[in-house]
């Protein structure tokens, strides 16, 4: 008598190769596009003599990301996420395009924002994917191997932007990357191809996407006044209740107030944010300004945690169902808690007038990496298990605005915090490393809620 026994199934078996290859690239290319700008962006505002506009080049993407997710995430529930993806992959590369041949930095803005469009809305539509494409056991995987897809972009993609940029020019960082989107919705035509349309639609309301623009302004205006005095500082107090209203329409009910169940898991991913990038946008600066590392040993921090981050994202993986959501989230979440902690105590040591190694506050934010690979995933996961074909698109949207807004909204006030700690005579690292603790104390509160009711 013989038994056989079915091959466990796998994000690279047959079935699924070709779309997991097609949304790693994806992911890929879009990390790279975000690791090349940020190296080339000093060159380009120099060369468009537009050296004002410099933070901005940055802040539109992020506040016009969040009109793409909302509107990909009420298209999807609509007709599903077919669609919706193509159009978000024409957007973000029409951005890319307007972005290379750019001949003013106004232009390039405008670029900017088409990039924001479409590459948020393209984050809500791959997350549609995975739920309607792969099962909920091969779930936790696919969102290892999204973070899996930034670790080789930040690796190289620096130095590959550095090197194009001086033997070609910048243009070649925004033109080049059109190909390889191309590439990747050629891979990932079967899939869509495949998917059948909504059994059930479901008309969210265009309110939503309002709510969503006033957001977005909201965050900008917040960027640009955040850190002024005077009647400007009032303007950012404004932006900054306005955010707080649109968060309320754009997430589920209860997320503010980290309810049980779906809306907690919402209000833990854009928190997870919030915490670890105050920490990334100050870490780098940090080490220049209290241990004199130079901007090249700086940065080995930041490639270190894109290799930590995919490494614990394989690792929760890996353990499956033998890790719960609710813990994974939890367990996470304590650790960028503690590792922020720990950067937020490194700076108060150099603060009393001992300066340990800077090993140390790298090694912490190394630390909140980890948690991140851990939890950030389980974001993902979770809010798919708790959706429908009703409110798939819907909670997609609402995961990646929670995480969008999350940071935004962090950065933004972080910057403020920053100069008037500064304006006072305090450290405005300890400032922002503290606050951001506070707001992972926070993060472990809502983690702690996530299980569904």
């Amino acid at each position: 008598m013989s038994t056989t026994t079915t091959p466990r199934e796998r994000i690279l078996s047959p079935a699924y190769a070709a779309t997991t290859v097609a949304m790693f690239g994806l992911i890929a290319f879009v990390a790279f596009e975000a690791m090349a700008v940020a190296t080339v962006m000093p060159t380009v505002a120099r060369d468009l003599d537009g050296l004002g506009l410099y933070a901005l080049a940055f802040a539109a993407p992020l506040a016009s990301g969040v009109v793409g997710m909302v509107a990909a995430g009420a298209w999807s529930d609509r007709s599903g996420p077919v669609v919706p993806l193509l159009a978000s992959l024409a957007l973000f590369s029409t951005g890319l395009l307007v972005c290379g041949a750019a001949p003013t930095m106004d232009v390039l803005l405008v670029g900017r924002v088409l990039q924001g469009l479409g590459g948020g809305a393209l984050t809500v539509g791959l997350y549609v994917v995975v739920g309607l494409v792969y099962p909920a056991t091969l779930r936790p995987a696919v969102f290892a191997s999204f973070a899996a897809a930034w670790v080789l972009p930040a690796l190289f993609g620096p130095g590959l932007a550095a090197f194009v940029a001086t033997t070609w020019s910048w243009r070649w960082v925004f033109l080049g990357a059109v190909a390889l989107v191309a590439l990747a919705l050629a891979l990932l035509a079967p899939a869509l191809r495949r998917l059948e349309p909504h059994a059930e639609a479901n008309e969210t309301p265009g309110s939503r996407i309002w709510w969503a623009v006033l957001g977005a302004v909201a965050v900008l205006v917040l960027e640009l006044l955040g850190s002024a005095s005077g009647l400007p500082a009032l303007g950012a107090l404004v932006a900054l209740a306005l955010v707080w209203l649109a968060l309320g329409r754009l997430l589920p009910a209860g997320s503010r107030r980290l309810a049980p169940g779906l809306p907690a898991v919402i209000a833990t991913r854009g928190l997870l944010s919030a915490v670890f990038f105050c920490a990334e946008a100050y870490i780098v600066y940090v080490l220049q300004d209290h241990w004199d590392v130079g901007p090249g040993r700086a940065g080995i921090a930041l490639t270190c945690v894109g290799v930590v981050w995919a490494a614990s994202s394989q690792l929760q993986s890996r353990l499956g169902e033998r890790v719960s959501h609710q813990r994974a989230m939890l367990l996470g979440s304590t650790v960028v808690l503690v590792g922020v902690g720990a950067l937020a105590l490194t700076v108060l040591t150099v603060d009393g007038g001992t300066r340990p190694s800077a090993v140390l506050p790298a090694a912490a934010y190394v630390l909140a990496g980890a948690g991140m690979g851990f939890a950030y995933p389980r974001t993902g996961v979770a809010m798919l298990e708790a959706s429908t074909d009703r409110d798939r698109g819907f909670n997609s949207s609402a995961l990646s605005v929670a995480d969008s807004l999350g940071a935004a909204l962090a950065l933004s006030s972080a910057g403020a915090l920053f100069a008037a700690a500064d304006r006072s005579g305090h450290d405005p690292f300890l400032a922002v490393f503290a606050a951001a603790a506070a707001l992972g104390v926070v993060g472990v509160v809502a983690a702690a809620r996530t299980r569904t009711p």
